[in-house]
């Protein structure tokens, strides 16, 4: 059979109390030395007898500096358990008083509408009829501010047109201007051309005879007399004659 679990308590007998001391701080103080070789970690090992005697170990038998980053981390911890006890205690009370504060929001608002008035006082009716008086004059004043931005953008939309329009107009004018003087030109180009002239004008029904053209004198820049219907002498041009004559 094996060992039964054995109780743990203090031993009466002061000299198995010792002798069980010196065995377990033994093993104690290997089992630390082991752990810090196999494992390459910092072991800081204190035990105090009941007389009081001090046994220790410490890596590399730096004992001071296995305190002081004990107390830093000790210290860190119970400030970062501190801070968020605060922050819990901070959330709390903001808590409450965002909800409170929604609560009054929620109350004035239901009062601008017009709803739970019954139990408002004189005075307080008296305040809520200012505050909507301010909030009309500041709708009313906003309401103005835009319609004259609104009518003074229309305004210089109408100018900008009207520049357009003018601005057309003087190009209008100036290709009519243009296209009278092309067309001025033109009838004087024709007017100065003779043999426009000639051929502008219907000819009279000549009768004239191929004796009378010979017998006439001829003079190289003038045609042989003639007379239209009127009785009037027309000069005809010499290269006319054989034309009028078929």
């Amino acid at each position: 059979m094996g060992r039964g679990r054995v109780e743990l308590k203090m031993i009466e007998n002061k000299i198995n109390r010792q002798v069980t001391f010196s065995k377990r701080r033994s093993g104690l103080l290997k089992k630390a030395h082991e752990i810090s070789v196999l494992c390459d970690a910092d072991v800081g090992l204190i035990i105090f007898s009941t007389k009081g005697k001090l046994f220790e170990y410490s890596t590399d038998s730096c004992m001071e500096r296995i305190l002081e980053r004990y107390e830093r981390y000790s210290y860190a911890e119970r400030q970062l358990l501190l801070n968020e006890a605060q922050t819990n205690i901070s959330w709390t009370l903001e808590h409450a008083k965002l909800k409170a504060r929604i609560e009054v929001l929620e109350k004035n608002k239901r009062n601008f509408m017009g709803e739970d008035l019954d139990s408002l006082s004189l005075k307080e009716l008296q305040n809520l009829e200012q505050q909507l008086d301010s909030a009309l004059k500041h709708i009313r004043s906003k309401k103005s501010q835009l319609m004259y931005e609104s009518i003074s953008e229309l305004q210089k939309k109408d100018k900008a047109l009207q520049q357009e329009n003018n601005l057309l107009e003087k190009k209008v004018k100036e290709m009519e201007k243009t296209l009278s003087t092309q067309e001025a030109q033109n009838m004087n180009n024709t007017a100065l051309d003779p043999s426009s002239i000639l051929l502008s004008q219907p000819l009279q029904s000549l009768n004239i005879s191929y004796n009378q053209a010979r017998d006439s004198s001829v003079v190289e820049d003038e045609g042989p007399p003639t007379q239209n219907r009127a009785g009037n002498t027309v000069l005809l041009p010499p290269w006319m004659l054989p034309h009028m004559n078929e």
